[in-house]
C-alpha cells in the first residue's frame, strides 16, 4: 500500500496494554522502543501481540533532533 509518510522503522511489538478504548503498542526498533496509541478495535482488528513483526510507520510535522 502505497503511503506519503517517509519513515517506515521495521520492529517487533513488546508488549500490547488494552484500555477500554485505546491499546498502548510497544515497539522495539534496535535499541529503541517506539509507543503508540490507537483504538482498541484497530489493535483487535490487526490481532496484534506479543512478538509480532510490524512496521511502524510515522508522519509528523515535527521531528525533533538533538545532537549530543
Amino acid at each position: 500500500m502505497p503511503l506519503s509518510a517517509r519513515n517506515h522503522l521495521e520492529g517487533e511489538i513488546t508488549d500490547v496494554l488494552l484500555g477500554t478504548v485505546t491499546a498502548l503498542i510497544t515497539v522495539k526498533v534496535g535499541n529503541n522502543v517506539i509507543e503508540s496509541v490507537i483504538t482498541r478495535h484497530s489493535a483487535e482488528e490487526l490481532n496484534l501481540k506479543k512478538g509480532d513483526k510490524v512496521t511502524a510507520v510515522i508522519k509528523a510535522t515535527e521531528v525533533m533532533i538533538r545532537k549530543d
